[in-house]
């Protein structure tokens, strides 16, 4: 839950608080197709994000028991992710709009182009 929150008005609220973020839903993704993951594999799946960041949103959705971390007494330690059923609702919960994304990306991606040629 982000800091301060103690209620939502609705269960959106409530989901966009918990996932919301440019790369909490890639990471929800990412160990929903690949299960169990280390976290060096994970960085590697998510290209764009930076290693801080990461660590920063696994750490959020650990919190909000979204992700399970297992640490592994090992020299160097193993650390790996899990989704929690939590998590695994919540996935099932975002295909509908990684199906909108798929189906609208070319048009979203025209309209970005647009704007940006318009502010130049």
């Amino acid at each position: 839950m982000a800091k301060g929150k103690t209620t939502y008005d609705c269960g959106l609220d409530a989901a966009v608080d918990v996932v919301g973020g440019k790369w909490k839903p890639l990471i929800l993704w990412a160990l929903h197709a690949n299960g169990t993951t280390r976290f060096g594999e994970l960085r590697r799946q998510i290209v764009r994000v930076s290693e801080k960041v990461l660590i920063q949103q696994l750490r959020e959705l650990e919190a909000d028991g979204i992700v399970h971390r297992e640490v592994y007494p090992e020299v160097p330690p193993r650390v790996e992710y899990s989704l929690t059923p939590l998590g695994e609702a919540l996935n099932t919960a975002l295909v509908p709009l990684g199906v909108w994304g798929d189906r609208f990306m070319t048009e979203i991606l025209a309209i970005k182009e647009a704007r940006r040629e318009e502010a130049a």
